[in-house]
């Protein structure tokens, strides 16, 4: 991570000439869930490739850029589109954008995905508030020499998920007559979707949902003292029947019918949210 630390500055230094103003409250949007980044006041965008080592996203559903503005009353600092591990990524490059949000001032994140449902009880467009989860991904973004500056050598992770910031969530769901499950994400490297001896050895994990993202940023934010909250659209179940067969168009479909109610829910969390 310390070979990082010039990168991660002179990205920092870039968005901030840029923007006038210091965003406390970040955002990570998966899979289909970009549109809640348009709901961003007099925002300043910036794509990805302008923004010094700055990874660029290559699939389909995600937008590619970086806006900052006013969002509930809060300034906020969006990733309009996320990376991925399958693409080619390093652990690093996929934390990296969390370390130059915590360099501009980010003190809470909310990371947002696309996922398949394990837990059979759920049902395609249930939104699921993750409380715990399992690496599956065996490698991490905290690997090599540690920057004192951002962390610990050894973070722990039992509070990757802010309890309070969950407890909040499902307040404000509840208020908001919006059903949200509580659950553990299982992250995979991917690109391909799981088999379905796989989804079984996961479900006998105790996963609840499974996805290809998110876990690299929650321990990167985990380590740097950022309160964060993950909250997973899940756009199909996993079901016995061989011909079952998911894509990447349904997984965008899916995301995109829970539109109404992500948008109201993200919305009321972070109007919600105080920040320290």
């Amino acid at each position: 991570m310390i070979e990082w630390k010039e990168k991660r500055e002179e990205a920092a230094n870039f968005i901030q000439a840029r923007f006038d103003g210091t965003p406390h409250l970040g955002l990570i949007l998966g899979s289909g869930l970009g549109y809640l980044a348009d709901e961003i006041a007099d925002p300043t965008v910036i794509p990805y490739e302008k923004i010094p080592h700055f990874p660029v996203s290559t699939v389909e559903g995600h937008a590619g850029q970086l806006l900052l503005g006013s969002l509930e009353g809060k300034v906020v600092m969006a990733l309009q589109g996320r990376f991925h591990y399958y693409e080619g990524y390093s652990m690093q490059q996929l934390a990296f954008p969390v370390w130059v949000m915590r360099d501009l001032g980010v003190r809470v994140l909310i990371v947002t995905n696309a996922a398949g449902g394990i837990n059979r009880s759920f049902s395609p467009g249930d939104l699921m508030v993750i409380v715990d989860h399992i690496n599956w991904m065996f490698h991490n973004p905290l690997i090599g020499p540690n920057d004192a500056e951002l962390g610990p050598r050894f973070p722990a992770m039992r509070q990757a998920y802010t309890k309070e910031l969950v407890q909040l969530a499902q307040g404000v769901a509840e208020s908001e007559d919006i059903p949200l499950q509580r659950g553990v994400y299982i992250g995979t490297t991917g690109p391909m979707y799981e088999t379905q001896a796989t989804g079984r050895l996961f479900a006998l994990f105790g996963a609840d949902a499974v996805g290809m993202s998110t876990i690299p940023e929650i321990m990167a934010a985990t380590h740097g003292g950022l309160k964060t909250l993950a909250i997973s659209c899940i756009t199909e179940v996993h079901k016995e029947d061989p011909r079952a067969v998911t894509t990447h168009e349904e997984v965008l479909a899916a995301a995109n019918k829970t539109r109404p109610k992500f948008l109201r829910l993200m919305r009321a969390i972070i109007r919600a949210i105080e920040i320290d």
